[in-house]
Parts: C-alpha cells; sequence; structure tokens
C-alpha cells in the first residue's frame, strides 16, 4: 500500500515533528554580524553541519532545570526526552539525522525497513535486523519489542508516557504484563518468530510508521523489568548505557561497547561519557553554556532573558546561537470541568482580556515566536490561519469585548481563579504574570500555583481530580507533535476518549464528539490532500470551544560552545541532535 511509504516521503517546508520546527532559513533577527568564537555565524546550525568533527573522547555535559518525567523511554512525554533517549533506546523507526527537511524522513531503527501494511490498513508487519544487542550483550528479539508495548501502553502503573498502541491495538481487553504475565494473551501484537513484530488494529492507521518512531517500541526484555525502577538501569541498545542514575539528581552514561554502528546509521559515539545534571537553576545553566562549562541546556527551551540580552548585544555571541523553530505551541489550556469556565462565556472573556504581547515578551518577543492564534502551528501539516479572538490591532487585548463575555457568562464584575504553572520554568511563570496582570483589567483575579514540572502530568495538572480539587481554571503548557501531521500534533491534546486519571495533557478536559469523530475520519484516511484538510478542521472546533489559547508558535534561542561539535538543529525535535555531538579536547 501507498501507506507503507509514507514515513520516508513527507516532507514540510519548515515543518518538523512535534508540531513543527523546520527545515529551510529562519532569518529572525538582526542578521550575521561576523562569526562566532568557533567561525560560524548566527543560525548556521539550523540549516547545516557546525564544528563537524569525528574526534572521540571527553565527557558531554548537559544540565536541566528539573527532572525528567522518567528516563524509562517507555513512560516519558518531554520532547528533549524522546531526543535523549535515543542516546540508549533505538525504536523500530526513526528519524534521519539531518537538519532542514531531510531530517523529517523516516528511516529504519530497530527494523530492517518500513511497516508493511494489508490490504485493509490493519495490520502492520516489520522485520528486525538480525544481531542488534543489549549491552549486556544479549540479543534483541521481536517478544522484546510485544513486551515493551505492553509494558508502556497496557499497565496502570506508567502514566507518563502517551497511549496511542492502548487506542488503537485490537488488544481485546488486555490488562498489561504486571497483571497477566503470560504474554501470549497480549494479542494486539504478534510475533510469529524472532525477527517479526506484527501489529493488529481495530481500525486503518495511515501514518503507523510514524506512531513506531516513538521511543515506546524499544525494545525490554521481561526478565528485566523492575516497573518504575526500570528507568533507573535500562537496557540499552543504543550507543550509549547506564553508569550510574541518582533519581533527581545526576545520570551518568558510559559508551555501550555492545553497539554496532554498522546496524546504526543515525546516530555516534563521540564522547567519552555523558553526564547530565538535574534540578540546577536556569540562569546558571545560562552562564555555564556561555562560559563553557557545560555544553547542552538538556530541556532545549533556549536561554533565559539576561542570557539573551548578553548573546542578541554581542556578535562573537549572537554567531555562536540559533534561532529556530521548535516543535511547540505555547499556550494555555481552561479547564472545562472547573468553574466558571464550564461557561463557554467565561473561557471567551479570558481569551479577549489577555494582552498577548506581554504573554509573548518571556519567550523573548518576536525572537521567541510568532503571536498564535491557533491549536496548530503556522508550521504544521494540515495549519490554516484564522483568529477567532481578534484581542485588538495591537494583540494587547480588546477589553470590551472581554466585559461583554463577561456579562454574558453572569459574572459582569468579574471572577477569581488559579493559573497554573510549572515553577522551574522562568518564561512559563512570567507568562502567567502577564496573563494575571492581563486578566486584572477586567475584573479577572488570578492567583499563580507553581508545581514541579517533574511531575507536571502526573500529579498536577495533568491529573484531573488534582485540577478540580485545586480550582486550576488555566494551565500555561506548550505542546509539540509526536509526528509532523495534524494528528500527530493534536490527537493527545483534543481528544476526549482518553482523557487519563493521571498523565493527562488534554487539560481542557474537552470532549467534543465532532472532534473525536474527526480525528477517527482523517486517520483512516489515506488520501493525504484530504486527511490534511481534515486535521484544520479539527483545529477549528477545538478552537471554538474557547479552551485553548495560543501564545506563541515558539522559536527559541540555543546557544553552542565553542566546545561542542557536530551541532546541528534536528527538525523532529526543533533541538540540537543530541546523538551526534561531541566536545573539543582542550
Amino acid at each position: 500500500m501507498a501507506l507503507a511509504a509514507l514515513g520516508t516521503t513527507l516532507t514540510m517546508g519548515l515543518a518538523a515533528c512535534g508540531g513543527t520546527a523546520g527545515g529551510g532559513g529562519n532569518n529572525t533577527g538582526s542578521g550575521n554580524q561576523g562569526t562566532g568564537a568557533s567561525g560560524t555565524a548566527f543560525n548556521d546550525a539550523y540549516t547545516k553541519l557546525v564544528n563537524a568533527s569525528d574526534a572521540k573522547g571527553g565527557t558531554l555535559k548537559f544540565a536541566l532545570t528539573d527532572e525528567p518525567d522518567s528516563t524509562d523511554p517507555g513512560n516519558t512525554y518531554y520532547a528533549w526526552n524522546w531526543n535523549f533517549s535515543r542516546l540508549y533506546a533505538r525504536p523500530l523507526m526513526t528519524y534521519q539525522p539531518a537538519p532542514g527537511e531531510e531530517g523529517l524522513k523516516l528511516v529504519p531503527d530497530l527494523a530492517e525497513g518500513p511497516g508493511q501494511a494489508s490490504e485493509d490498513g490493519k495490520t502492520w508487519t516489520y522485520k528486525l535486523k538480525k544481531g542488534i544487542k543489549y549491552d549486556d550483550g544479549t540479543e534483541v528479539k521481536a517478544a522484546d519489542v510485544k513486551y515493551a508495548i505492553a509494558r508502556s501502553n497496557f499497565t496502570s502503573e506508567l502514566t507518563d508516557g502517551p497511549k496511542y498502541f492502548a487506542q488503537y491495538l485490537d488488544a481485546e481487553g488486555y490488562k498489561g504484563p504486571y497483571k497477566d504475565k503470560n504474554l501470549d494473551d497480549f494479542k494486539g501484537v504478534e510475533t510469529p518468530d524472532d525477527y517479526t513484530v506484527v501489529f493488529k488494529l481495530k481500525a486503518p492507521f495511515s501514518e503507523f510508521d510514524f506512531l513506531v518512531a516513538n521511543p515506546q517500541s524499544a525494545p525490554v526484555p521481561q526478565a528485566k523489568d523492575t516497573g518504575l525502577d526500570y528507568e533507573k538501569n535500562v537496557a540499552s541498545t543504543g550507543p550509549y548505557k547506564f553508569e550510574s542514575y541518582e533519581v533527581g539528581k545526576q545520570l551518568n552514561l558510559v559508551k555501550n561497547e555492545n553497539w554496532d554502528p554498522s546496524t546504526d546509521t543515525t546516530r555516534k559515539q563521540l564522547p567519552d561519557r555523558i553526564e547530565v545534571q538535574y534540578k540546577q537553576n536556569a540562569d546558571d545553566i545560562d552562564q555555564r553554556l556561555l562560559n563553557g562549562q557545560i555544553h547542552v541546556d538538556l530541556g532545549g527551551t533556549g536561554v533565559q532573558p539576561a542570557a539573551r540580552a548578553k548573546i542578541v548585544g554581542k556578535p562573537e555571541l549572537k554567531n555562536s546561537s540559533d534561532n529556530p523553530y521548535t516543535p511547540f505551541n505555547r499556550y494555555a489550556m481552561m479547564s472545562t470541568k472547573v468553574k466558571p469556565f464550564d461557561n463557554i462565556e467565561c473561557r471567551k472573556a479570558v481569551q479577549y482580556a489577555t494582552d498577548k504581547v506581554a504573554t509573548q515578551a518571556p519567550w523573548g518577543g518576536p525572537l521567541g515566536g510568532d503571536i498564535g492564534s491557533t491549536a496548530m502551528t503556522p508550521t504544521t501539516v494540515g495549519y490554516k490561519p484564522f483568529d477567532l479572538y481578534p484581542n485588538g490591532a495591537d494583540h494587547k487585548g480588546d477589553l470590551a469585548k472581554a466585559k461583554e463575555s463577561l456579562a454574558a457568562c453572569g459574572q459582569p464584575n468579574g471572577f477569581e481563579t488559579n493559573i497554573a504553572v510549572r515553577g522551574d520554568r522562568v518564561k512559563e511563570v512570567q507568562v502567567a504574570e502577564a496573563m494575571q496582570a492581563s486578566l486584572d483589567r477586567v475584573g479577572i483575579k488570578a492567583t499563580i500555583k507553581k508545581y514541579p514540572s517533574g511531575d507536571w502530568s502526573s500529579q498536577y495538572a495533568g491529573k484531573p481530580d488534582f485540577v478540580h480539587k485545586n480550582g486550576l481554571g488555566i494551565m500555561v503548557a506548550g505542546w509539540g507533535s509526536d509526528w509532523p501531521s495534524g494528528f500527530g500534533f493534536l490527537s493527545q491534546i483534543v481528544d476526549g476518549r482518553f482523557i487519563k486519571d493521571s498523565g493527562n495533557y488534554n487539560m481542557m478536559e474537552l470532549n467534543d464528539p465532532s472532534v473525536n469523530e474527526l480525528l477517527d475520519k482523517g486517520i483512516q484516511t489515506t488520501d493525504t490532500t484530504a486527511r490534511n484538510e481534515i486535521w484544520s478542521e479539527v483545529d477549528k472546533k477545538v478552537m471554538e470551544s474557547a479552551a485553548f489559547m495560543s501564545f506563541v508558535y515558539e522559536k527559541t534561542l540555543l546557544f553552542r560552545p565553542s566546545n561542542l561539535t557536530n551541532v546541528y538543529v534536528h527538525p523532529a525535535y526543533g533541538m540540537y541532535d543530541y546523538t551526534w555531538l561531541g566536545v573539543k579536547q582542550q
């Protein structure tokens, strides 16, 4: 079928996986001003490989403001972690290692080639490469891929990753391997031999190659699964393996001597070791980057305002930086289950009252992205521009319209609510403060509630019971799609049938049957043009709910120290390709 070729032919101009970062040049800013410390120019890594080198050795150092949701490839949903986990976890398919449009093409990883779809589109078959080994020297088998899918999608314990496979596999009520240890009872995936994996679907799924490119298809040996503790010592198939992991403090990786580069065309193994420090201060991370003491801010969301000002103001620093579109729309969701936001007019009041110039500012003004008005970003396949809630020609708010909506929702003098943010994300806190000031102009009194990003989805904003009990009417968040299409962007944040008790990303708790039906129709549509038209229809219906408010179609300012080698922005992640990086020996 033509479906099997989809993953290797789809390209999108500026688009990138995760909603979007992209190929092609990005001329944001004042242009080149000489060269940086490494002889490179502003935005060079957006379109080409910078500081190319195959020199091995040294220690590659990352830092992060909080901690990961999990280092377990089957239990994570942060974009940076999908990028980073490829250092030790190989899924069935992955993205070509290249900047620009080439980086959006799918290539085989564990698999020998793209999935072969059946005539009815409900069965997808992958053949594994032979001889791929774990770090302990044992060979990867098809049953390990099957088990990985079973544990990540069908257990109640692993809550942080997406549940696409649970949604779409024909699993006949399977309860997961922690309750049912007989893997033969899992009918959604079949393994007729040690090197063949067959996925059985309830309905056709036209973008399945993209789905198996997520880290949940990385194999897990059943005998080594320790549940939530598996993240402490993941069985590695990538170029690096775990040396030590202090949860919430530091992760150290060393070379995996059983990784065979002849089976892996997408990764390198340059540094001798990789060190990650968690729970670091954001401004301190930036200063250490500028000093060359660390090499990468692992979160990939760009420098903070103080460092941004330094970089933009000094040509030698600016020309060691890049300003790519990221995979993200930065936005707020309003819970339709928290009063008074169960009334659409109260939600519209927030849409009209918000000063979007002020909410754009923490991201760096125009350098940080374009002011948004839709759920999908302009670089997402299927995007069409529209603005249902124009908030003035200057985007600083239409207070008259906001007051009309307040009157219509029975709150003419305003109301009180809470805004939830990840407290370690400085930009998100500043966005919440800008919203707070905006809404105060029409009598909406908002209190900012800060929560840690590591448990953000499992315990706080992604846990509906917590949201309801604590009156979290507004939640500041961001989203990049899981693969480069409207479905990959929208499904997990708008499909009301799959709102989860924990790890929920549809924080609006929107459950619109017309939205759900369009998602099903689109993913079963094999014609690309027709399918993309459906994604734009979904976007319009979501925005009609007034529960989603876009702030910024994000760009970010990334800094690359002169001692970092093999640097380029991977369009599938909107940040540097962590599997290619090396360090220059001093």
